[in-house]
């Protein structure tokens, strides 16, 4: 008797399958529709330029400049030259004194008290490498000295003497600079984390904000701002990474800081801005890097500190502005950093630039022609009211003629918007 029932291992199969096609739509719907390139940074916003020179054949360059070389390398390497610098140059007229004694004889007369050495008390390597020691560094211990019956020492005893003059100068001189560098004063002059874009003035304008953290001030202080991307000319040539400068208020003098409080630094969208054409759906596609560079003079050094950071496409908010941080206390003005990095969601049309600004137009040329035909038609009901007969007198019970007054055409019944609100019409139109 055979049994129509099927197998265990089939019935599972077929349930695993059945539960696998129930998932496609749940899974399908956490699929992206389309997933942006992570862009490779061209400045962190740590301010560290995110570039590598290689295949670099001409090093002998680094060597003609070799202060600044010395400066640029990193602790660790400035350290073990300093070291070696010294080490170097005892060892190397230590040797020399030695020499000469050997040369001389002096060795030979250890204990003969009628000979006169080159120097007395040299009575090897390790006496001759301590007296180039005290030469050098100017102790002058007094039991190893120089005496009169050696002339090659005395001429040997000058040149290191100002060879290790020469020394000193270069070496503490990088050591100064290299510890006197204002790169660490960059560290407590923050960018915000992201940037905005919302209307100020019924103006699209780019914006992000600056602080110092320091009690003691940049001295003036000045903003740049430069858009990174790549572009291709009319006649094909493709160019990466291309720069293009970003007014924060060079024409107005907005750029020169006075950095006592954090700032928000703005960029009007105007029809000179890379931004002109860029709409809130069309920011969502793009790819490009703005590189923001604050730079000014250190109060304390005097010396020249420069701060950067970057903004992705991701990392600009559209519609966005940032929350105030700054309240009035009992004699002075509290910033509060915690609300530094914080914005919140404003009105703002997602249509370009230049599509706000057309719509603008269109509003304000309807709004002209239409006052100018009210105009038309004022002296035209004047004078029809002149020629009517006069009206009968006031107790005849019939209402007095009708008094037109020139210039009364604003509706009041329609409030206008408040202050801070984006421009409804202008919205609507560009919406359109």
């Amino acid at each position: 008797m055979y049994s129509t029932r099927a197998p265990s291992n089939q019935l599972s199969l077929q349930h695993d399958i059945e539960i696998m096609v129930s998932l496609i739509p749940i899974v399908t719907t956490f699929i992206p529709a389309r997933t942006r390139r992570k862009r490779q940074r061209y400045v962190e916003k740590n301010g560290r330029c995110n570039v590598q020179h290689g295949n670099m054949r001409e090093t002998y360059r680094y060597l003609t400049d070799i202060f600044t070389t010395l400066v640029d390398l990193n602790w660790r390497c400035s350290l073990f030259v300093f070291v070696m610098a010294y080490a170097v140059t005892w060892l190397f007229f230590g040797a020399i004194w030695y020499l000469i004694a050997y040369c001389r004889g002096d060795l030979d007369h250890l204990e003969d008290e009628t000979w006169t050495p080159c120097v007395n008390n040299v009575n090897g390597f390790i006496s001759a490498f301590l007296f180039s020691i005290e030469t050098e560094t100017t102790i002058g211990y007094g039991h190893r000295v120089i005496t009169d019956q050696c002339p090659v020492g005395t001429m040997l005893l000058l040149l290191q003497a100002i060879l290790g003059s020469m020394v000193n100068a270069f070496m503490v001189g990088c050591m100064f600079v290299k510890i006197s560098q204002p790169n660490k004063r960059a560290e407590t002059l923050v960018f915000s984390k992201n940037a905005v874009i919302s209307l100020r003035d019924d103006k699209l304008c780019l914006m992000f904000r600056v602080g110092d953290l320091r009690s003691s001030h940049i001295v003036g202080a000045n903003m740049r701002a430069k858009l990174i991307k790549s572009k291709q000319t009319q006649e094909g040539e493709f160019i990466p990474l291309d720069q293009t400068d970003i007014s924060v208020g060079f024409e107005t003098g907005d750029d020169r800081l006075f950095l006592v409080s954090p700032l928000v630094i703005s960029h009007e969208i105007d029809a000179r801005s890379p931004f002109w054409d860029m709409s809130q759906a069309q920011l969502e596609k793009e790819d490009f890097e703005i590189v923001v560079i604050l730079e000014g003079m250190v109060e304390a050094t005097g010396m020249t500190c420069q701060a950067r950071s970057s903004y992705l496409a991701e990392e600009v908010q559209w519609g966005h502005r940032f929350s105030p941080m700054m309240s009035l206390a009992e004699g002075f003005f509290d910033v509060d950093y915690g609300a530094f990095h914080h914005t919140f969601e404003v009105d703002t049309p997602s249509c370009s630039a230049r599509e706000l600004s057309l719509a603008a137009a269109r509003l304000d040329a309807h709004l002209y022609w239409s006052i100018s035909s009210r105009l038309d038609e004022e002296p035209t009901l004047v004078q029809q009211a002149a020629t009517e007969p006069q009206a009968a007198p006031p107790d005849s019970g019939k209402g007095e003629a009708p008094t037109f007054i020139v210039g009364e055409m604003t509706d009041n019944s329609v409030p206008p918007p408040a202050l801070g609100e984006p421009n409804g019409s202008i919205q609507s139109a560009c919406e359109a």
